[in-house]
């Protein structure tokens, strides 16, 4: 099982594409393959818990990923010695800010000769997450590594316990989450951090210059390339090929956020149907990886027994570069901060931590039912100064957001239970096109609940599937994990996501 993952990437994305390009090996895929059109990814939908729903089959709710950079309110701060004397409440940072050293490619581990080397990093990263900037566990007094966070198992760790062999590569060493709690799960874990200093002659780091992010990708490519020559990911020692493996794709997310990179503008056309020119080089770029990869399969003998699964961990929004509205979160943070301490002047800042992509996440100081209500009821009276993609003044009624949830009613949104740690105190899910950030960097965001967001590819190629179908019943991506698991000859409900949710595999090519 090939799982690709391409951060970004819409359904609209491939028919566009495969109508473009015909010969293509994104339609070779289609044609070989079943296309389920109206998949969609687990909200919020960010890398993290898109990922995690693709390898567990769980929501956040059940696996208590909400995102990759969050709040636990049973939890201590990184560092925290005296966990005696402590005060609960932790940020959960599975970050770039996880590294030993978040500015180096290999993310501290000091291999000499970057970035040619880069191949020779370990498949083991855990070795790479620096243990006083994890939160920490007030019962053990210990660091809280990402998969020990997580709250159920991987097909990662299902395929292991069968005797099987796993490999992935990913962004950050903290994708050793994979690994599930068993801490065991992948074999091969390849994962340069993509937030690192990108070399001469880019500046910033690999996600700035859309060249740089192919260069980036072109590590990870390589590394499933060397998997399918029966080698470990850097190619150097010999390795069974993995039963499930994978990787993901940055170069469509960067193409569709930078507004402008490598001469060529970014996003989509007006209308945001049709992918501009920098987006357009990015899907030739993925494109043309896939069809090395289904070459390597071939000349391998291993076509006939690899089933390819392409989808994504999330899409993007806005699409449509008129609809972008770019709104500084912290001018609603401290005003609401504001209006709490006017009612309670020896309180703290009521918002403890926050994420707002094109989805906004706050966790409070109060966990009460009466202060998630007061932000609430700030939110939604208070309106929002914000630009469009020209610099042009906007304002927004209801801070930015089309609905809001506070409290419980957040617990009930996730159908995570109220006692549960780690769910945001309020969930705001944005007016269409509104992006949270208070620079330019940007014209598109992931995290949020629209169909851009939402609304990815999922299909499904290769051994024993005859094509082209089309299933057009709305399926989850989290439905991939039982599938993998079902073509692999194993038990999806050995995964504890799936016995929780009732998660099913992907409808067969009959339904």
């Amino acid at each position: 099982m090939l799982l690709l993952s391409v951060d970004g990437l819409h359904q609209k994305d491939i028919d566009w594409y495969v109508r473009a390009h015909p010969a293509s090996a994104l339609a070779a895929l289609v044609a070989h393959g079943t296309s389920y059109i109206n998949a969609q990814t687990p909200v919020p939908s960010d890398s993290f818990p898109g990922l995690i729903g693709q390898v567990t089959g769980g929501n956040p709710g059940t696996t208590g990923i909400y995102y990759d950079d969050t709040y636990n309110r049973v939890l201590l701060p990184a560092g925290t010695t005296d966990c005696a004397n402590a005060v609960p409440g932790a940020e959960v940072a599975f970050t770039e800010a996880a590294d030993k050293d978040p500015l180096a490619l290999e993310a501290g581990q000091g291999l000499p000769g970057l970035p040619a080397s880069i191949l020779t990093m370990t498949g083991q990263p855990a070795s790479l997450l620096n243990p006083a900037a994890l939160p920490v566990d007030p019962g053990t007094c210990t660091p809280v590594y990402p998969h020990q966070y997580l709250r159920v198992n991987t097909i990662f760790e299902v395929a292991k316990n069968a005797g099987l062999t796993t490999a992935w590569s990913d962004k950050h060493p903290a994708y050793e989450i994979l690994n599930g709690p068993s801490g065991k799960g992948v074999d091969d874990l390849f994962t340069p951090e993509i937030n690192s200093d990108a070399p001469a002659p880019f500046t910033g780091d690999w996600t700035t210059d859309n060249a740089a992010t192919q260069q980036y990708d072109g590590y990870k490519v390589q590394s499933v390339l060397n998997e399918i020559d029966g080698k470990d990911h850097s190619g150097a020692m010999t390795a069974a090929v993995p039963a499930i493996f994978g990787m993901n794709f940055q170069v469509v997310s960067t193409a569709e956020k930078l507004p402008t990179s490598d001469g060529l503008t970014g996003g989509y056309l007006p209308g945001g149907t049709v992918p501009g020119p920098l987006l357009s080089r990015a899907l030739d770029y993925v494109d043309a990886s896939v069809g090395r990869m289904e070459a390597a399969l071939v000349s391998s003998g291993q076509a006939g027994s690899t089933t390819v699964i392409l989808s994504a961990k999330h899409g993007q929004s806005p699409t449509n570069p008129s609809a972008l509205t770019r709104v500084p979160d912290s001018a609603i943070i401290a005003g609401l901060n504001a209006a709490w301490k006017t009612r309670h002047p020896e309180a703290a800042d009521l918002v403890a931590f926050s994420t707002d992509d094109d989805i906004m996440q706050l966790w409070l100081s109060d966990h009460s039912q009466q202060a998630a209500l007061f932000a609430k009821n700030y939110l939604v009276s208070h309106r929002a100064a914000g630009a469009d993609i020209t610099g042009a003044a906007k304002t927004l009624p209801a801070s930015g957001l089309s609905k809001i949830y506070a409290g419980t009613e957040v617990a009930n949104y996730f159908d995570a239970k109220v006692t549960d740690p780690a769910y945001p105190d309020v969930l705001g899910l944005v007016q269409a096109g509104v992006v949270y950030t208070g620079g330019t960097s940007k014209i598109a965001e992931h995290g949020g609940a629209t169909g851009n967001d939402r609304d990815v590819p999922l299909i499904v190629s290769g051994a024993g599937i005859t094509g082209p179908r089309t299933v057009s019943v709305p399926v989850e991506t989290t439905q991939i994990a039982p599938t993998i698991l079902q073509a692999l000859g194993l038990d999806p409900n050995a995964l504890q996501a799936v016995q929780i949710e009732g998660t099913q595999t992907l409808p067969r090519l009959s339904d």
